[in-house]
């Protein structure tokens, strides 16, 4: 009987020193909203998305090459970008065959932190890609860390929730002894039937936050399962299906 790869979840960056990622594939979570942006875009036809860690850098490529630089800083368009970090910014008659450079407060932070500490592969995740996600998964057969972006180095709702998801999913693939997988699958478990209004429910720090700019719509669509289910792979720097 073949032994089944390992599956850890990762609640924050700040953790992801405590795993050896050398062999593993480390799926980056940032549902609010990097890794939802990424998936909506790619599946509207984008070229390529660059993910970079800083602003100076994202500017600098919009100055290299043709391409749209965006990104945020808490939540809001960082200065110096064109366009932020919301999904409805790229619709495919807008973003079709180009190409997005983003850097996002959490989520591009930690793809590079993963990439740094020679993750075998990596791709993205969100509910609205969360099939395609637990699809690649399973057919790779290979070790798997959930990698939550969270907020600043904090545990958040949302990203824990969508690690919660794909376990309760593939988790019978897996081997599992990781309490940080138990504890988000039985948040899932909970969740699941209203997202939105769990995170309502339990005044999620990431749902206020983006609550006051107005943006009740971009959490709803974020967590609506596979709206936009293609799978974001990193490979030579840039994210591609």
């Amino acid at each position: 009987m073949n032994k089944k790869p390992s599956l850890y979840t990762c609640l924050s960056p700040a953790l992801l020193p405590l795993y050896d990622v050398k062999d593993t594939i480390v799926v980056v979570i940032d549902v609010l909203r990097a890794t939802s942006t990424i998936a909506t875009a790619l599946y509207n036809g984008a070229k390529q998305i660059i993910p970079v860690d800083t602003v100076e850098r994202c500017i600098q490529y919009g100055r290299e090459i043709e391409c749209i630089t965006a990104g945020e800083r808490d939540g809001q368009i960082a200065p110096g970008l064109q366009y932020g970090n919301s999904s409805f910014e790229y619709p495919r008659d807008f973003i079709g065959g180009k190409t997005l450079v983003l850097t996002t407060t959490n989520g591009t932070k930690l793809l590079h932190m993963a990439l740094n500490r020679g993750a075998q592969e990596i791709v993205t995740g969100a509910f609205l890609n969360l099939s395609a996600v637990c699809d690649h998964l399973v057919a790779q057969n290979k070790a798997v860390i959930l990698g939550c972006a969270g907020w600043k180095d904090r545990v958040n709702l949302e990203d824990t929730l969508f690690a919660g998801a794909v376990a309760s999913r593939i988790g019978k693939h897996f081997s599992i002894n990781c309490d940080a997988t138990a504890m988000a699958r039985n948040l899932y478990g909970l969740a699941q039937d209203d997202l939105f209004g769990f995170m309502q429910q339990n005044n999620a720090s990431h749902y206020h936050r983006l609550m006051n700019f107005g943006l009740e719509r971009d959490i709803r669509h974020c967590l609506t399962p596979d709206l936009a289910n293609v799978l974001p792979y990193y490979q030579d720097a840039r994210l591609v299906i």
